[in-house]
């Protein structure tokens, strides 16, 4: 029988694999409306990649857990990010609103992951609290990486906005 806290570690697990999912839609459909800014574009497909794996650890602890994935968890997500990126193309100034908020997004992932280590550990799963220190490693290198380029971003799209130069896809 399940403790209190392995119950809620099995469901932030869950939790973090549809977060996951939704960065992923996110984080493609941003990138592909980037040819203005290669750097960004180029961080952000890089993310992509990292993204996919940490879903791929995220489902090994679940299954080394004996977890199922939720499916309409993972499914709500994808619907959410899809919403957003329809969204961003409506707008001019996509690639600045785009960063805040995956800047937002990276310290949501952030904090999940700091709870998921600390109810690993309670629950006495040393390998799933490795697993989401690694995540999380990642999730802030990409935090700190969008921290040190928004203001680079945001000039680069006034000068951009300033020359006529914007597109749907600026």
């Amino acid at each position: 029988m399940a403790t209190e806290t392995e119950k809620h570690l099995t469901d932030w697990l869950r939790d973090a694999h549809a977060m996951e999912q939704q960065a992923e839609k996110m984080l493609e459909g941003q990138a592909s409306r980037l040819e203005h800014y290669p750097e960004l574009r180029a961080r952000i497909e890089q993310h992509i990649q990292e993204t996919r794996g940490q879903s791929k650890k995220l489902e090994e602890c679940m299954s080394q857990m004996g977890v199922d994935l939720s499916t309409l968890k993972d499914m709500g997500a994808k619907l959410t990010a899809f919403g957003q990126a329809m969204s961003g193309m409506l707008v001019s100034d996509e690639v600045v609103k785009g960063s805040m908020a995956s800047y937002s997004f990276e310290h949501f992932e952030i904090a999940s992951y700091k709870a998921l280590i600390q109810a690993a550990e309670a629950a006495g799963k040393p390998e799933v609290a490795r697993v989401c220190q690694e995540i999380l490693k990642e999730e802030e290198a990409m935090a700190k990486w969008l921290s040190d380029h928004l203001d680079d971003t945001t000039r680069k799209f006034l000068e951009r906005a300033e020359s006529g130069q914007l597109t749907a896809k600026s």
